[in-house]
């Protein structure tokens, strides 16, 4: 940890002149993380030469230091064991600088080196491709900082419940390396959280099968709701829809997002619908449309009006889907709306 009182200390002059050197901004530093520029000691010329080693030119090597300054003020020798480490996922070095230049902060944390190095070999173990693993230690590098045995813990739970819940043993290790592909926040979650969630599933009647089938469609999000959210969010959609819990069930097992949304959000979308003139029994019959953002409905109904279509007598399946999935239904019904009704070509006269 490095002091952050201010008050009494002076910018170090070598610091400073050394940043200059390398053309990196200082004022910018400055604005964010003047902290950095009070250290007695830092290793600016150090750090720059092992970027420039990678590969990473001038403007790159600014770049980085703006971004993430506390670079600095790691020892040579901890920024090349960082980069030995990173280097077991990456292709290459040109593919590991480019990272550094993306998430510098990914990177030159450097105090749970262990750790890294430990979850890295263990999700090699545990068959997650190179690729998968650079992207955790970009978007979710808190899941390397755990102990490896957290994770472990982690895995084997939800290695336990995927058989307990009629999984098979063949199907397991594909299911487990999706899962965390998907959401490998999961890591985060205690396995009580996890058990927690699972048993207030099958409370409400749902059946294993049932269970797994959500487990897949929430991408592994289940595990990071609460059954009090969940029973909350339910609660919200039985009276808006007022149907019985059986009725409730296959609306959740239809759309899982129901149960991860919290009642807020849910409120908030079932308005705009219904401000837009559609009705809660269409949203029944697709209730998928929750799944949007008000702002994606609005926008998805003016494109649709503008063919002519309309949406408070129709149904609401044009509306979803991913972007993609728009798309082609939006080009099938214009293209239907361009298709002339009579044959513009006249028939041959046979007897001609």
């Amino acid at each position: 940890t490095y002091t952050t009182d201010t008050k009494s200390r002076e910018e170090n002059k070598k610091t400073i002149e050394s940043l200059y050197s390398l053309s990196v901004d200082v004022k910018k530093i400055r604005r964010l993380k003047e902290w950095v520029l009070l250290q007695d000691v830092a290793y600016v010329k150090e750090v720059a030469g092992i970027l420039q080693e990678m590969g990473a030119d001038e403007p790159a090597v600014a770049s980085i230091l703006e971004r993430c300054p506390e670079a600095i003020l790691h020892t040579p020798a901890e920024v090349n064991s960082q980069r030995t480490l990173w280097q077991l996922v990456c292709q290459n070095e040109k593919q590991l600088i480019k990272l550094i230049e993306q998430f510098p902060e990914s990177f030159f944390t450097t105090e749970y080196h262990e750790n890294q190095k430990a979850n890295i070999l263990f999700f090699q173990e545990l068959g997650l491709k190179n690729n998968i693993i650079t992207r955790f230690l970009t978007s979710a590098p808190t899941i390397f900082y755990n102990p490896v045995e957290k994770n472990k813990n982690v895995i084997e739970e939800l290695q336990r419940n995927y058989l307990s819940l009629g999984g098979s043993d063949a199907n397991m290790k594909i299911w487990i390396l999706k899962l965390l592909s998907q959401n490998p926040f999961i890591l985060l979650n205690s396995s009580t959280a996890i058990q927690e969630n699972l048993e207030f599933l099958q409370k409400n009647d749902f059946t294993d099968h049932e269970v797994l089938q959500l487990l897949s469609k929430l991408k592994g999000f289940i595990f990071q709701l609460t059954p009090t959210t969940m029973q909350k969010s339910m609660l919200f959609s039985k009276n808006i829809f007022k149907c019985s819990d059986q009725e409730l069930k296959q609306l959740v097992l239809k759309c899982p997002a129901l149960l991860y949304y919290s009642v807020p959000v849910l409120e908030e979308r079932l308005e705009g619908l219904l401000k837009e003139g559609i009705s809660v029994a269409q949203i029944r019959e697709t209730p998928m449309v929750l799944e949007l953002t008000t702002q994606i409905v609005q926008y998805r109904i003016k494109k649709l009006s503008a063919l002519g279509y309309d949406i408070k007598s129709g149904t609401l399946e044009s509306l979803n889907g991913t972007k993609k999935d728009f798309e082609v239904n939006y080009g099938k019904i214009q293209s239907k709306k361009e298709r002339p009704i009579f044959n513009p070509v006249p028939p041959l006269n046979i007897e001609d």
